[in-house]
């Protein structure tokens, strides 16, 4: 095989044929409901790039996006399927120092989030139950146990909003007031991003670079010839979902603790979990091109 068909053939490729051909398909909607596809995309691009704070806004917002993403992405790169980032998306309220405080978010967060991915994990390798019938279910059972937390009176806001208290102060990850001016930052800007950034090169050397990481692509690659070869494949299944689940949680803690500052209760899911699996799709589940 040539060179060019190598390029032709890569995931690169593919995947930014893919997004090319996404923006010709919007443009004939575009034209047919009478939009100018150049005006539309040019707003699109100004609106996200356009200023400082219009990129600050747009790294705010995917920085949560980045760690589902890169949950679906590894579930995917070590065979199993996790779709269950929306219910691992887990944040906490917990009255402490900034020091002691947002570590402790954030481990108490991943914690949590591996708790459930293994719950899963268990249920596939102890009784075969499928991990993404398994995944959507329990999507609804954290949805509607973080609705009844956020409901107890020592959780639930004394004001009028149907949420939570304010997370403390000490537990915000808010880039200081003073950077955020200066460099005409959103007001939201925060430290989130770089998590993200070490997230993404942690994963990406855990599933390149380490023994572990061939043992995980090994079972997903053929979970017999894996098993054959020594591997324990339960462990395997187990190890993946709980390293996936926690992504997810220090995704929901980066949301919580750099955004919204309290947990709401709504009436349905926000779906940035199962964004995160758009996300991993188009970055073809490689932990750099998630981030991206």
């Amino acid at each position: 095989m040539s060179r060019i068909e190598k390029i032709f053939n890569s995931r690169f490729f593919l995947t930014l044929l893919s997004i090319l051909i996404s923006f010709v398909v919007g443009a004939i909607f575009l034209l047919a409901m009478g939009i100018s596809p150049i005006a539309a995309y040019e707003r699109l691009i100004t609106g996200a790039f356009g200023s400082t704070r219009y990129i600050s806004y747009c790294i705010v917002y995917a920085t949560p996006l980045i760690f589902t993403g890169l949950a679906v992405a590894f579930s995917f790169r070590t065979g199993v399927f996790n779709i269950g980032a929306e219910g691992q998306f887990v944040g906490i309220l917990v009255p402490a120092p900034s020091i002691v405080l947002i570590p402790l978010c954030f481990i108490v967060a991943a914690l949590a989030g591996a708790i459930w991915g293994m719950i899963v994990g268990f249920l596939k390798t102890r009784f075969g139950i499928n991990e993404v019938l398994s995944m959507i279910m329990f999507n609804w059972i954290a949805f509607y146990l973080s609705n009844f937390i956020a409901d107890l009176d020592a959780i639930h806001s004394t004001g009028s909003a149907e949420a939570t208290k304010d997370v403390a102060d000490a537990a915000m990850i808010l880039l200081p007031d003073g950077i955020i001016e200066s460099l005409g930052l959103a007001r939201t800007a925060n430290w989130g991003i770089f998590l993200a950034i070490i997230a993404v090169i942690i994963v990406h050397v855990v599933i390149n670079k380490t023994t572990m990481g061939y043992e995980l692509k090994a079972v997903g690659f053929n979970r017999s010839a894996a098993e054959y070869g020594g591997i324990n494949v339960n462990r395997s299944i187990l190890l993946a979902l709980a390293i996936s689940g926690a992504l997810a949680g220090i995704g929901g803690a980066t949301q919580l603790l750099g955004q919204g500052g309290r947990i709401s209760i709504f009436t349905s899911q926000e779906n940035f979990g199962f964004q995160g699996i758009s996300v991993a799709l188009i970055g073809a589940s490689n932990p750099i091109g998630v981030f991206f």
